[in-house]
């Protein structure tokens, strides 16, 4: 469950050079609390958001321990969040403006400082003049609209206030020549290891890559890791990638060695903590086009069962598909 307790709204305009800073919170109410939770929580649920640690020396941090006791306050600390942002990203080439968003809320019952981050968008609005002829209705270009309730917000993050950890999401920026993550590097200034999304992107790419160099066929080895994955996830929330190859190549000990070297130069020593439900809608299925446009969306528990579909390769080079103990047939088109 997600309490949003307190929020404030500052606005970086880069196009015009001025920056807005709110003295008063946002009112957490109505329209208002329903944007803020929508967008809190489906940026809580992303795949997409990196595990972060606070490096020693990480000014964030002692502002972070300064707020939480009471020698600075929360409007303080967005300010100085939203400065911090305004200085680095006045650098970046052609960013747009944006708005930051600072939220205290209660996620699970556990307390988390919450900052957003989004693009203003261009969108069409109307407007009411009054003229010699009496009212006129137009529809104009306007230049500041926050993302709607079904689009994502461009960067978040989410410090534990127990525990110290990060969760965030962040876009690079060129700032003077360099490419920089803003947000953790910057801001936050904390150490980040591989989402959920790039951990199980990174293990696919790297059976296959294995599975290929072995002679293998790659697409038996990208579907060995949903199954590996899928059987993880029913069991618990941590995706262990050094026990991965084990399981996708139980009789072949050189490709294990060489998946587990392959995962290590990724930068992944550590086991991923995954979303369990997110995780097993993603690797349900396995997809497959043939390069004659014919496409197939495979049950994962039924690639490798030879009672439903089987995999021949023939004489001549080419593949077939055999799919089996089919007793009705659907037009979905």
């Amino acid at each position: 469950m997600i309490i949003i307790e307190k929020a404030i709204l500052h606005i970086l305009d880069f196009h015009s050079g001025v920056t807005v800073y709110s003295d008063a919170e946002l009112p957490v109410k109505d329209s208002v609390e329903t944007w803020l939770l929508k967008h809190v929580e489906r940026a809580w649920g992303s795949q997409d958001a990196k595990p972060g640690t606070f490096c020693e020396d990480s000014a964030f941090l002692k502002e972070l321990q300064d707020y939480e006791s009471g020698t600075l306050d929360f409007v303080a600390l967005s300010k100085a969040i939203a400065k911090t942002l305004d200085d680095a990203l006045t650098h970046a080439e052609e960013m747009p403006a944006s708005d930051v968003i600072v939220a205290q809320a209660s996620i699970d019952e556990v307390p988390y400082l919450v900052i957003l981050r989004s693009n203003s968008h261009i969108g069409f609005t109307h407007q009411v003049n009054q003229t010699e002829d009496g009212i006129q209705n137009e529809i104009i270009n306007h230049y500041s609209i926050m993302p709607n309730l079904s689009q994502k917000i461009d960067e978040f993050a989410f410090i534990n206030g127990r525990t110290k950890a990060i969760k965030t999401a962040a876009k690079k920026y060129t700032l003077d020549g360099d490419a920089v993550f803003v947000l953790p590097e910057v801001l936050l200034e904390c150490s980040l290891t591989p989402s959920p999304k790039e951990a199980m992107k990174n293990l696919s790419k790297a059976a296959a890559q294995v599975a290929e160099s072995f002679g293998q066929d790659k697409v038996m080895a990208e579907a060995a890791v949903k199954s590996y994955v899928a059987e993880t996830m029913q069991k618990g929330a941590e995706l262990d990638l050094q026990e991965a190859g084990k399981e996708i190549f139980q009789d072949n000990p050189a490709m294990q060695q060489e998946l587990d070297t392959a995962i290590r130069d990724a930068g992944i020593t550590e086991p991923v903590q995954m979303d369990p439900e997110a995780t097993l809608k993603k690797v349900s299925r396995h997809k497959l086009k043939t390069d004659t446009g014919i496409e197939l969306s495979i049950p994962t528990d039924y690639f490798d069962n030879t009672e439903f579909i089987e995999f021949n390769n023939n004489e001549d080079g080419t593949l077939s598909i055999t799919l089996k103990h089919i007793s009705n047939i659907v037009n979905r088109g």
